[in-house]
């Protein structure tokens, strides 16, 4: 259950940092509003994951996740291209979490 929590917020961050990007600098009143709702609820998300699992291995698999969905949404809605090396760090940042979800006896309380 902590898995799916711990996933929402990622969800949530993601939606809120693509709503940054549509903001355009906190121009744009709807996507500025979706920011800070979506930013508010993925705390909210990952304050409860924190229940059952450790601080470190939350924020890794929350930041890690949020950062290769955002780098795909990146490239898929907004255009930004990636080149080899980015795309090999972020294969590098999925197998971290792979690994600590794998292998890891941390991932829990």
């Amino acid at each position: 259950m902590q898995y799916l929590i711990l996933f929402a917020a990622v969800v949530f961050e993601t939606i809120g940092t693509s709503a940054l990007q549509a903001s355009q600098q906190f121009t744009r009143v709807g996507p500025s509003v979706a920011v800070v709702v979506a930013y508010v609820i993925s705390f909210i998300l990952l304050g409860w994951a924190l229940k059952f699992m450790p601080v470190g291995i939350a924020y890794a698999i929350w930041s890690g996740l949020g950062i290769v969905l955002i780098a795909a949404i990146g490239y898929a809605v907004f255009g930004q291209r990636l080149d080899l090396p980015a795309v090999l760090g972020l294969a590098l940042i999925l197998a971290g979490i792979v690994v600590i979800n794998l292998f890891s006896s941390s991932a829990s309380h």
